[in-house]
């Protein structure tokens, strides 16, 4: 019997002689990462990290292994270790933060989860950390560290603007919320402010056409913002700054649990200015006073088998004002002091309901309204705009090489403005708003020819209840190494978009200018072409180092562009005979040191043109070399970080209004750059404060045209109705604020502080 204790113990330890503990922190930037998952691939052996970032996994048979840790909102890292009998091998891991990350789940490309890494589509992730680096009160604005993105003001008075990606206009970009088309038509110039950025989660950027999936107006590409999920989110969180200027911003966010099976997220976002400057003395204010509030409820609820249900709604009311420094609202619409003053309420219900059956169907769903009250001097523009869509989809897999993906969509849209565009036509015109029904089916299928291969193959069909039938296929191809390290993208697909004039181009609405439309617009189409490469550096100091790079070409049929030239007075309208082009090359760097050195940087070249009668035209502010920058640094355990932000610009073609106009033709190179310093508590605290636009940078001080004048009472037009030189107009000018290229806000200080409760 003895023998057999001895046996037993002889052979226990034998079994633990062969075996091996492997231990370490899980870090970011000298912070303790916890619940962070450590695993060793091929084996059933792991670990997580606990509040002090220390993890172990013991009892490890002799060998080689691959050992993956991730976490959430980070990118995992990957490294061999080989263990000998009896080791006790310590392992230290610093990640970063999925900043743009490889590794982050992503959903806009191919409208199912998957990682970035892993999706044929090429998508761009941008967090809610990144936009910290330089705080903004609103969407538009944060976007302009984004390489080939640029918000783009379309007016000096009321400072209107939209999103261009790689060249193309506002209306070429599809704005989503929570993957919904909440953002389009009349909204597209007012409707990208007042998301609340404390429930912000991260940004989604596709470059390119994208109708295949989300329809018309997704020609240049798609932004999706994703929000916050309730049960997952912060229980109370805020972020709130003022500037030297006098703006005030507010953003708060609040989590509650409303009994078992539902979480309720609501979030607030508060803008204010009210404080006229005039530094360039042209008589007008530099920046337009607004006043906005907007208000975000999302709810998600428990199901059985975790099927999804949630539901959101937003409410935005804005008002705001640009014009001559005495303006008060009597004055609104009158010919004695120009103004421009918008009211602007908007409301949005959204949602997905996943269906009680096994299949995985999921019913999409918003509806919007938006109501706009707007003068511009004395042209009154008052608009009504009711989006009804609806949408179900279907996830199957066939086997473990085909991802099947089938939808059918159902969008309505009621219009009415008081301009010619909802106008019956005849002697005395009538009012006739638009209604536009577009029904659409579309099948995706993502094919994995092997480990290291994958093709996307897409089609869709939509019926335009005005322009009849639609075809819209993409092809999408991806190659990854074997090592991961490497990876290459293939995209080919076709656009479409259905022009709405007056509810996009903000020059068609200042009334400076007449309206003409030369003919029935018909669709525009585009095909794209877009190849991309990206390639992970992993350095034996675990420093990361991201290339980022794509040769991107767009071809349109039918362009709509304004005719700004022919007629100083007018903007005329058509299809373009020709074609139009946007080409370019792009390349992203994302560098992070673990000494707290992080390093975001981008360069666009492009050339955008249209091509008509044998002519090649440049496209007006429309830049042909651009990059941005996001430098941060974090010192250590002390809260302290600093983030140095910017953007620089080529030179513009600009639009004159007359050949004896004395602007200048083409821009300057241009640069916006901004300076942060933060400090961070444990307790959830953060202070932040620094230097907006250091360089003090603003366009000429005659961008707009004839600003002492804005009536044009004192200018001669001929019986053509364009203007004439006299000895008070030399230059045959108008009243125009279109000519403008960059943001008229100077330098200013700012501060701030955010507060998160888990």
């Amino acid at each position: 019997m003895a023998m057999k204790y001895l046996l037993l113990l002889f052979i226990s330890s034998s079994v633990f002689a062969q075996t091996a503990n492997l231990s370490g922190t899980i870090t970011h930037q000298g912070q303790p990462i916890a619940f962070a998952t450590v695993a060793l691939q091929g084996t059933s052996l792991g670990s997580s990290s606990n509040d002090k970032g220390f993890y172990q996994i013991q009892n490890i048979p002799e060998g080689k292994y691959q050992v993956t840790v991730s976490a959430l909102g980070y990118v995992s890292q990957q490294r061999s270790v080989t263990l000998k009998s009896g080791e006790k091998v310590e392992m230290h891991f610093q990640l970063r933060e999925a900043t743009a990350a490889l590794k982050e789940v992503v959903i806009s490309g191919t409208m199912k989860e998957v990682t970035k890494l892993e999706s044929p589509v090429p998508v761009e992730v941008y967090t809610a950390k990144f936009f910290q680096a330089n705080p903004a009160p609103s969407l538009f604005e944060s976007m302009q560290h984004v390489n080939g993105v640029r918000p783009q003001l379309n007016c000096n008075v009321c400072n209107t603007g939209d999103i261009h990606i790689n060249g193309l206009e506002g209306p070429y970009t599809m704005v989503l919320l929570d993957g919904m088309p909440i953002v389009s038509g009349l909204s597209t110039v007012y409707g990208l402010t007042g998301i609340p950025q404390a429930l912000l989660q991260r940004v989604e950027v596709v470059k390119g056409p994208a109708s295949t999936l989300y329809g018309s107006e997704a020609v240049g590409g798609l932004i999706n913002i994703i929000t916050k999920k309730p049960e997952t989110a912060p229980l109370f969180s805020a972020d709130v700054f003022t500037t030297t200027w006098g703006e005030v911003n507010a953003d708060l966010g609040l989590k509650t649990k409303v009994g078992q099976k539902a979480n309720s997220l609501l979030g607030v976002s508060y803008f204010n200015y009210q404080n006229p400057i005039d530094n360039n003395k042209d008589g007008f204010t530099d920046v337009t006073l607004q006043h906005r509030i907007s208000l975000f409820n999302k709810w998600t609820f428990n199901r059985k088998e975790d099927r999804t249900f949630s539901v959101a709604g937003r409410y935005v009311y804005e008002d705001r004002w640009g014009g001559q420094m005495n303006w008060t609202p009597a004055f609104r619409g009158g010919d004695s002091i120009y103004g421009e003053s918008i009211y602007t309420k908007r409301w949005e219900l959204f949602g997905v309901y996943q269906l009680p059956v096994k299949e995985t169907i999921n019913f999409q769903f918003s509806t919007n309204g938006h109501d706009q009250n707007s003068v511009y001097g004395q042209t009154v523009f008052l608009a009504s705009q009711y989006i009804g869509f609806g949408q179900l989809t279907w996830q199957k897999s066939l086997g473990a090489r085909h991802d099947l993906l089938a939808g059918s969509a159902l969008r309505y849209t009621y219009y009415d403005d008081n301009t010619p565009a909802t106008a019956k036509p005849g002697v005395t015109p009538e009012n006739q708003p638009t209604h536009t029904l577009l029904p659409g089916v579309f099948l995706q299928d993502e094919v994995a020819l092997n480990d290291q291969n994958k093709v996307l193959l897409g089609l869709r069909y939509d019926y335009n209840s005005r322009h009849g039938s639609i075809f819209t296929p993409r092809l999408n191809y991806k190659w990854t190494s074997a090592d991961r390290l490497h990876t290459l993208r293939l995209s080919a697909g076709n656009g479409y978009r259905v022009a709405h004039v007056f509810t996009e181009d903000h020059a068609a609405l200042t009334g400076a200018r007449e309206v003409v439309f030369e003919q029935e617009l018909r669709p525009e189409t585009s095909w794209n072409v877009n190849l991309n490469y990206v390639r992970e550096i992993y350095t034996s100091k675990d420093n990361f180092i991201a290339l980022d790079g794509s040769i991107f070409y767009t071809r349109f049929n039918n362009r709509i562009l304004p005719d700004y030239d022919t007629n100083p007075n007018q903007i005329i309208y058509r299809n373009l005979a020709g074609t139009a082009v946007s080409k370019g090359i792009s390349l992203n760097l994302d560098m992070t040191w673990t000494n707290g050195l992080k390093i975001l940087a981008g360069g666009t070249v492009m050339e955008v043109y249209k091509k008509e009668n044998g002519e090649k035209t440049r496209q007006l502010l429309t830049e042909k070399v651009s990059g941005v920058w996001n430098i941060g640094y974090a010192f250590g355990k002390s809260g302290f970080s600093i983030d140095y932000t910017g953007n620089v610009y080529g030179p513009m073609a600009l639009p004159l209004l007359s050949p004896l106009d004395d602007r200048a033709a083409i821009s300057p190179w241009w640069s916006i750059q901004n300076l942060q310093l933060t400090k961070r508590y444990k307790s959830g605290w953060e202070f932040y404060g620094g230097v907006k636009n250091l360089l003090n940078y603003t366009p000429p001080a005659n961008s707009i045209a004839r600003a002492f004048d804005p009536f044009d009472k004192k200018v001669k037009f001929n019986a053509q109705g364009q203007a004439m030189a006299t000895p008070d107009n030399p230059q045959a000018l108008t009243f125009d604020p279109t000519y403008v290229f960059a943001p008229n806000q100077g330098i200013r200080g700012f501060l701030g502080l955010r507060y998160t409760f888990q």
